[in-house]
């Protein structure tokens, strides 16, 4: 007779006190879309979870060019249905409350993820309710200004490089702006997983593209790609045709068959037609913010198989000129705001 080994519901972990909230919390708001300016910190109520939910104290935000997008009237701008407003996807903290008392993530876990905003209150803020399924415990190597910056461009390039360009052995993917957020991961995903990168980007990142797995770097200032990259099997366009006809000179150097990914919308409205007459597949991207993903590109994250680059620091009050920066370009990797700094 075969014997049957019985499972047995988890025990929780003991819970770490955690201390609760007060009813107000510090956050960034904007009253309508505008210049960085309009970006001003505010006093507002401590959101509540409900169902499934997480209560998140967060300790970092990282900011993301969507965010500067957005509150400038484009970005996710249209679905925003009150004012003023929160901001922001990215966060880094600690559980404050947890949905039920076997639930994973105890009070005290240290954990990061990606805010549905503006469906949810923005991550600029010392607390967010988080749905439960977008967010993952810390990477234990990475502190909470490095975890800030890692989940909207961590998941965006894992679902172009993996998911979407299906990332293999001896593919060849050029990458347009290498050395930004989601560039700098997707150039090191993608030679994880064995392809010959090419990435662009300014003459001062192609030391570090290398570094990060690019075998060839091109400075985009002095040199059309198109004149010294071969045939490509996928092209990742962080610009579109924004500048410089990115975009469409992106398709010359794809093979019959091969894929573009335009990821910035809105950079280029005519790229599908454009691709199909060219005799290549496109697509845009919309990043999903799932926790399982997440757990996995924390994992490679702790390994140091990838890493996370954070470019400057600034403080909750000093959004607006953090905005200003990501706005202005040449950022390398990431820039995020410390939520701790004025506690």
């Amino acid at each position: 007779m075969r014997s049957r080994t019985l499972r047995t519901a988890p025990v929780p972990l003991p819970a770490v006190h955690v201390e609760p909230p007060s009813e107000t919390m510090r956050a960034i708001v904007f009253d309508a879309p505008g210049e960085a300016d309009v970006l001003r910190l505010a006093e507002i109520p401590v959101p509540r979870p409900t169902l499934s939910e997480v209560l998140v104290r967060i300790e970092a935000a990282g900011v993301n060019p969507i965010d500067a997008k957005t509150r400038s009237g484009h970005g996710v701008a249209e679905a925003i249905d009150h004012w003023p407003s929160t901001i922001g996807f990215d966060f880094s903290g600690v559980v404050v409350s947890t949905p039920y008392e076997a639930h994973e993530l105890q009070p005290g876990t240290e954990v990061f993820g990606m805010l549905p905003f503006p469906r949810s209150g923005g991550s600029y803020a010392e607390y967010a309710v988080v749905p439960s399924l977008s967010v993952t415990r810390k990477p234990a190597g990475l502190s909470h200004v490095e975890a800030a910056g890692v989940p909207l461009a961590a998941l965006t390039a894992w679902g172009l490089v993996v998911e979407t360009a299906l990332a293999h052995e001896g593919q060849r993917m050029l990458i347009h702006a290498g050395p930004g957020g989601v560039g700098h991961l997707a150039v090191q995903l993608a030679s994880y997983f064995g392809a010959h990168v090419t990435a662009t980007g300014s003459e001062r990142n192609l030391p570090w593209l290398r570094d990060l797995g690019a075998e060839v770097a091109i400075d985009h200032a002095t040199t059309r790609f198109e004149d010294v990259v071969g045939e490509m099997d996928v092209v990742i366009d962080l610009v579109g045709n924004v500048a410089d006809d990115t975009g469409s000179r992106s398709l010359g150097v794809l093979r019959t068959g091969g894929l573009y990914v335009l990821v910035p919308s809105g950079a280029w409205p005519g790229y599908a037609d454009e691709a199909a007459a060219a005799g290549v597949r496109a697509t845009g991207y919309q990043v999903v913010p799932d926790g399982s993903v997440l757990a996995t590109l924390a994992r490679l994250l702790d390994s140091g198989a990838i890493r996370v680059f954070v470019d400057s620091v600034h403080d909750l009050s000093d959004a607006a000129a953090a905005h200003r920066e990501v706005e202005r370009g040449h950022v390398r990797g990431k820039v995020v705001l410390s939520v701790t700094a004025g506690r």
